[in-house]
Parts: C-alpha cells; sequence; structure tokens
C-alpha cells in the first residue's frame, strides 16, 4: 500500500474516531441547553456559501498546529479538517493554499521539507475527508515565516503550524 493511501486511511479513521467520540460526549448533556458548537449551520440549503468562511466558527479556524518534528494532525484539529472539506465539496470553484510552517530549530532544507510534509499532511487528511486534490495547493515556508520571534517552547509551538489560505471562494 503506498503511502499516499496510508496516510488518507489514516485520516479517515482519524475522523472517524473523532466523530464516535464526540457523540459519546454529547450523550450525558442532551438535557442541558443547547450551546453554540465548533460549528454552524450551512446556509438554509445544506451547503455552504462564501459568506460562511467569514461567518462559521468552524471555518474561521483555518491554522493546525503540530508537534515538534511531527507532521500528524493531532485529533483536535479533525473537525476543522471536515468542515473546510465539505465546503470544498459545497464550493467547487473554491481554492485553497496550505502554507506548511516550522519553527527556527533545524536547518533551512530541513525546515522547508518538514513544512511541506506537513502541508501534504493536511492536504491528505482535506482529501480523505472529501475534499478535491484539485483544489488544494501545498506550499512551504520552513522557518521563514515565523508568527512568534522568542527563543521559547511556547513560542516555537505556534509557529509550528498549516495555514489554510483560500485563494477562491
Amino acid at each position: 500500500m503506498n503511502k499516499t493511501v496510508r496516510v488518507a486511511l489514516v485520516a479517515l479513521l482519524c475522523v472517524g474516531a473523532a466523530a464516535c467520540q464526540k457523540k459519546q460526549e454529547l450523550k450525558p448533556q442532551q438535557s442541558q441547553e443547547p450551546t453554540q458548537t465548533m460549528t454552524q449551520a450551512p446556509s438554509e440549503s445544506g451547503k455552504y456559501g462564501p459568506d460562511d468562511l467569514d461567518r462559521d466558527a468552524c471555518l474561521r479556524q483555518r491554522v493546525v498546529y503540530f508537534d515538534f518534528d511531527k507532521t500528524e494532525i493531532k485529533p483536535e484539529f479533525q473537525q476543522i479538517m471536515a468542515c473546510h472539506a465539505k465546503y470544498l465539496q459545497d464550493r467547487p470553484m473554491a481554492n485553497i493554499r496550505l502554507e506548511g510552517n516550522t519553527d527556527e530549530r533545524g536547518t533551512r532544507e530541513y525546515n522547508l521539507g518538514l513544512g511541506e510534509r506537513r502541508g501534504n499532511a493536511v492536504s491528505s487528511a482535506l482529501q480523505a475527508a472529501g475534499g478535491s486534490a484539485s483544489q488544494l495547493n501545498v506550499i512551504s515556508y520552513g522557518k521563514e515565516k515565523p508568527v512568534c520571534r522568542e527563543h521559547n517552547e511556547d513560542c516555537w509551538g505556534k509557529n509550528r503550524r498549516v495555514e489554510i489560505v483560500y485563494t477562491a471562494k
């Protein structure tokens, strides 16, 4: 089995596991007042529209963070992958640029490769959740575009990310 298929299967299993876990967490709270969840309903037609990118709480989250030297998507970002994949399904003219970033540690070449692998991991997760590969473009900035310039773990954690940038809505 090639690497792309394995990554897609793992991402699909993670999405399924996250969905099951979410259902179990919601059962005890059914008698309580409904609270605002991470996702809001798409438009009345059941499909996302371009305005939902700014209105929907899930779609507004466009950064996926990674652990040190890792390319695996953390479970807490699976719902975000599902929302953006649904948007891509609902809006076939939409395009996303996945910008991979790393912290300052490591060589320039290593970090460019790591940023690309992280971008590809997000791309695979979006495709496994129903997004189309033709709508996705991966670019790596490595350590060249930090959002935090301090030299500590908290700051490095903010720089280990993939940003989801819509280039066409």
